[in-house]
């Protein structure tokens, strides 16, 4: 009967306890085993940049399950030392991708420091006005030292030079690809039908493609311990750095979502109370996915240490032995001219003596 009183009094303590463990957070488990450096280098600087912004994120479902600062806020972020508005001004600089938007009213100011009301208002108008996705994809491939990365604010850019077989990426098809961390998945977005990998080669191949709007996001994981989902984080997404959520099959590639219905229009049917099926962020268009190629990042500029390279290129040679210089000749003297008088030896240089110490001193030791 004790075994039985004991266990009938434990059962009520067993229901407090936690049934499961908390999920680890993605970014912060080890990269896995086999993953070239470059590719743990993009990931680590994603990662760290969606800690910074508090972690939001889009569930599998594609609804919005978490946000705290916003790309023109006056807050600080995680670090409790940059402010919200400044860290996007910094993607933007950082990346090479501000001049390019140079005509673009406030773009100026946002080249400016901080600290001068009109600039750093006319800057934070600039932030909301234009999309700054790329100019973080742009700075992850910079931080990351990703090698013949196109940046650019356009994202369709780059997309397109992974299509020519071009840089560090190579364009694939989301739906028959597998995605690995260091990926880009992207998207193309406001056209009034869906074009999918196969119609995107197309437009690409015969030249159509010019300022298209797309998006894209950096992979950081996938089926993680078996969870079948896809992991990806991207800037601009809901005017933060935010985390996205999409479903993998058993073999490991994106069960992508169907894309949102058009009227007959040709319009986009917005999500709305009676349209809560269309209330997705992940569907869209996902037409490119950009496989990582490269491994190392790229190399170092040389230390000021290093002798810098000869100018024609080539690297030096072995060091050649220093022959004396010849004599110079010595010309015969001109008949009935008068020899210059020998220049006497001079005397052999007296030794110096000894100090002679004085009465009473001490001599003084050597070091």
């Amino acid at each position: 009967m004790r075994p039985l009183l004991l266990l009938a009094c434990l059962s009520p303590l067993a229901t407090l306890l936690p049934t499961t463990a908390s999920a680890a957070e993605v970014c912060d488990i080890p990269p896995r085993f086999g993953l070239s450096p470059l590719a743990v280098n993009i990931v680590q600087t994603a990662c760290n940049e969606h800690r910074l912004w508090y972690r939001p994120f889009i569930d599998r479902d594609g609804r919005v399950a978490s946000i705290s600062a916003t790309e023109a806020e006056d807050v600080h972020l995680a670090d409790n030392g940059m402010v919200a508005w400044q860290r996007v001004v910094g993607y933007w600089r950082q990346s090479g991708t501000l001049s390019p938007m140079g005509d673009q009213p406030g773009a100026s100011s946002c080249m400016a420091p901080p600290g001068t009301r009109y600039t750093d208002t006319d800057c934070r108008a600039f932030l909301i006005d234009n999309p700054w996705s790329a100019a973080f994809i742009s700075w992850v491939m910079t931080r990351a030292s990703v090698p013949g990365f196109t940046r650019s604010p356009r994202h369709i850019d780059y997309i397109r030079a992974a299509y020519q077989n071009s840089g560090p990426y190579r364009m694939t098809d989301p739906a028959q690809e597998k995605p690995a961390p260091g990926d880009l998945l992207c998207y193309l977005r406001d056209r009034r039908e869906a074009l999918s990998y196969s119609g995107l080669v197309q437009s690409l191949g015969s030249g159509a493609v010019t300022h298209w709007k797309s998006h894209c996001e950096v992979v950081i994981a996938a089926n993680m311990g078996g969870d079948r989902t896809l992991y990806l984080i991207g800037g601009n997404v809901m005017n933060t750095v935010a985390m996205r959520k999409l479903s993998l099959d058993r073999s490991g590639r994106i069960e992508l979502p169907p894309v949102k219905a058009t009227a007959s229009d040709g319009m986009e049917r917005g999500c709305t109370p009676g349209r809560e099926e269309e209330c997705n962020f992940n569907r869209q268009d996902w037409a490119a996915l950009l496989k990582l190629v490269a491994t190392s990042p790229a190399a170092l500029p040389p230390s000021p240490t290093t002798p810098p390279p000869p100018a024609d290129g080539m690297p030096p040679g072995p060091a050649q032995p220093l022959t004396p210089p010849r004599p110079l000749p010595v010309s015969p003297a001109a008949p009935g001219s008068v020899p210059a008088p020998a220049r006497p030896p001079s005397s052999p240089a007296t030794p110096a003596q000894p100090p002679v110490p004085l009465p009473g001193a001490a001599p003084r030791s050597g070091g």
